[in-house]
């Protein structure tokens, strides 16, 4: 069996009125335009779950199997993990109604919107959890669809065996240049698969490498044009790409995170204790310092911003997370 992921070193603190008060460890890979590994900090070499950092893959799989989305933003959903804003649910409903299907043939669990507004407005409507609103009923959403274009039964379509699940296998393998190390179950029920932060990253910048018009360019460009739909208003992804157009950023649980840029390649995060508000400042960090990420000026107070977040004591910043890169 592959060994697992090891562990990696200091990358971030949190400093709070001039007090070093938590430190974050983690890994870093950092591939060029053609993939190959430029720089490296802590484990990049064994299998992680990269959660939801996968999604792109898994809607490129979706394309091979014949899926034809009826809009570029219904591929974007289904590389999402929305927050159950309108907009993110008028796309999921999209995606399966032209499909001829309904939100009872989603296999995700039940939640409530992960954005606070959304999630209010539920509550108050006296509503409680739906699959709809589940932040992967997108790729669910999408999985279904490229099960009815290809013909395969969607009842099964979670089952690691499923043809379409193998079709997922074998593009991530295709795309991260190594074997799947472990295959997991997700927190939405469909399937995980583990590879390495260096073939994380290595996928992303042939995502955004690919030539225009291949079904991998489109599901990069796809999320690119709809930075809203792949994690809702306050999310980093969406700012990120908002403020830095050809930038392609997905984020996944227990602290992993994905960033790539055409003619600079990709940084592939993962925080070792499985918090998220470090992964984005250090992937960033390490694509403008390693990668060479060139920001403009007029985006530099919004990536400031991604990159050293504030701390609040009450209502007022008593200090910020640094990156230690």
């Amino acid at each position: 069996m592959t060994a697992s992921y090891r562990g990696g070193e200091l990358v971030a603190e949190i400093c709070r009125s001039g007090f070093t008060e938590s430190l974050h460890r983690g890994s870093v890979a950092v591939t060029d335009p053609a993939g190959h590994r430029v720089a490296a900090i802590g484990d990049a070499d064994h299998p992680v779950f990269p959660r939801s950092s996968n999604k792109p893959m898994q809607a490129l799989a979706m394309l091979r199997a014949g899926w034809e989305p009826a809009s570029e933003a219904d591929l974007a959903i289904a590389g999402a993990s929305h927050r159950g804003e309108p907009v993110h649910l008028e796309r999921v409903r999209s995606v399966l109604g032209h499909a001829g299907l309904g939100e009872e043939h989603l296999q995700c669990p039940p939640d409530l919107p992960g954005d606070p507004d959304a999630r209010n407005a539920v509550v108050a409507a006296g509503e409680g959890p739906r699959r709809l609103y589940m932040n992967c009923s997108g790729k669910h959403s999408g999985m279904l669809a490229a099960c009815a274009a290809a013909g395969w039964d969607p009842g099964a379509y979670r089952d690691p065996e499923h043809p379409l699940q193998r079709l997922i296998t074998a593009t991530v393998e295709e795309l991260t240049g190594e074997s799947v190390g472990a295959v997991g179950v997700d927190g939405c029920g469909a399937p995980v698969l583990a590879v390495s932060l260096t073939g994380l990253a290595r996928a992303f910048s042939r995502l955004v490498e690919a030539p225009e018009g291949t079904p991998e360019r489109r599901v990069a460009d796809a999320m690119r044009a709809n930075p809203i739909l792949v994690d809702g208003t306050r999310g980093p992804d969406h700012r990120m790409m908002a403020a830095l157009p050809g930038l392609l950023a997905k984020g996944g649980a227990e602290g992993v995170h994905v960033i790539a840029a055409p003619g600079v390649g990709a940084a592939a995060v993962k925080i070792d204790d499985g918090g998220g508000r470090a992964s984005t400042p250090v992937a960033l960090r390490a694509l403008t310092t390693v990668g060479g990420l060139a920001v403009p000026e007029g985006a530099k107070p919004e990536v400031d911003a991604l990159l050293w977040p504030e701390v609040h004591g009450g209502d007022q910043p008593v200090g910020r997370l640094r990156t230690l890169l």
